[in-house]
């Protein structure tokens, strides 16, 4: 507390904005990867507050995906602590009930997030001992600003936080619609028309898919190399098989393995314009966080020609493209397909633990805990059983010293109460 009372003294703007003492962790971002900490510091019974800057839960998956889209990994492997999803959903649930779980997942540990609440900066005030984080809190067209004051700031904000939009010579010019992939719902809307998908990833691969299942006519960007792997194999998922094969193998040796089986199930790619990069695919999701694709029918419509595979992008024009090997098409409208990044570098004032590009730069598994109580979620590159992983892990952390110091205070009153007690005798 005096730490407290020496930041307000050294402050006189202090009391100016909206301010609070929090007593316990403020967690950003009320994502999976926030959901999974605060459910983890309830069990640890700390308390907690989660600012989000949406007016939901889960806003890239309410707000920032498309329709037909499901859990590219088994259930098992993206359900998050202390509450499995239900036994009535599929293998590979839907959109629709993934955020059905997630609502269920916040109702169930009685988490509530402060919505429309901004996070525009954070830093760690060294003299007193506390981290300040200022948001500011949209009702309406009225905008409030906050500040908190709190020991603990976990940071869950995520990989996927902002939208990349490339910067590609012409685009401007182009005329026809340009959508990113996080405003792509469905291909309907596209139907008989001629698109080109920017990027083939997973995004990449299933919106091309999608456009095809809606009588569109896609063009999917290679501009380098990409893992393409069956979402299963001989019946069990691929990723549930790696797993199980790095228990007793070495990790060079369970890429080669899948590689060999991946070309047994699918064949050679590279002859359709999907060159295999020279890293095995669990190296390069470990070392680079570059996800393998995980095929789930785009694969046979490039085979059948409906998904047309292109080389670079040069330049855009009106209603045109011209590739890097001199082709020009043309096209109607463009999806961008360019994946998100971390947003952490604009607000969080810090640079020890987190790298420029919003990453923290310790790997995993030890970049979930920083110094003077910074912790972050979600940046494992390992997808929701990472998110799971840092959850469980932050808890315990703070929940230790909170217990010690609750501890430590129930000792400290019980025997100013006894010395009471003595004196009044006299």
């Amino acid at each position: 507390m005096e730490n407290l009372f020496r930041l307000v003294d050294q402050d006189q703007d202090f009391f100016q904005p909206k301010w609070t003492l929090v007593n316990g962790p403020i967690i950003v971002g009320a994502g999976p990867s926030g959901l999974a900490a605060a459910a983890c510091l309830k069990e640890q019974g700390v308390p907690f507050v989660v600012v989000e800057r949406a007016d939901c839960i889960a806003s890239l998956w309410q707000k920032r995906t498309y329709d037909r889209l499901k859990l590219h990994l088994p259930k098992q492997f993206c359900q998050l602590p202390k509450l499995p999803f239900p036994e009535d959903y599929p293998d590979y649930p839907t959109k629709r009930q993934f955020i059905e779980y997630l609502e269920s997942y916040a109702k169930h540990f009685d988490i509530n997030p402060k919505f429309n609440e901004c996070v525009q900066s954070a830093r760690y005030d060294e003299t007193s001992g506390f981290w300040r984080v200022k948001t500011v809190v949209s009702s309406g067209s009225n905008k409030t600003e906050f500040e908190y004051v709190c020991r603990w700031l976990i940071v869950a904000t995520g990989e996927n936080a902002e939208s990349v939009m490339p910067d590609i010579e012409g685009l401007s010019e182009f005329g026809g619609e340009i959508i990113h992939a996080c405003d792509y719902k469905s291909g309907e809307k596209f139907k008989g028309q001629k698109v080109l998908v920017v990027g083939c990833g997973n995004s990449g691969m299933e919106v091309s898919l999608d456009l095809c299942n809606h009588n569109a006519s896609p063009s999917m960007v290679v501009r380098s190399s990409v893992h393409v792997l069956p979402r299963e194999l001989f019946g069990k998922s691929t990723f549930e098989l790696a797993i199980l094969m790095m228990k007793w193998l070495p990790l060079w040796l369970v890429d080669k393995l899948m590689l060999i089986l991946a070309w047994l199930v699918l064949g050679n790619t590279e002859k359709y314009g999907l060159k295999r990069p020279t890293t095995g695919p669990l190296e390069l999701k470990n070392t680079k966080g570059k996800t393998p694709v995980l095929d789930i029918g785009a694969l046979e419509k490039i085979r059948s020609g409906d998904i047309n595979v292109v080389p670079g992008i040069k330049r855009f024009s009106h209603g045109q493209v011209e590739l890097v090997n001199g082709e020009k098409l043309e096209i109607d409208s463009v999806v961008l397909a360019t994946g998100y990044r971390s947003n952490v570098p604009s607000w969080l004032q810090e640079d020890e633990f987190f790298a420029k590009n919003g990453y923290p730069k310790a790997q995993f598994p030890h970049g979930w805990k920083g110094k003077a109580g910074l912790y972050a979620a979600g940046f494992t590159r390992r997808g929701l059983s990472g998110s799971s992983s840092d959850a469980m892990r932050i808890a315990l952390d703070i929940g230790t010293v909170w217990k010690e110091e609750n501890k430590q205070l129930k000792k400290r009153t019980i025997a100013r109460h006894r010395r009471c007690i003595s004196l009044s005798q006299f």
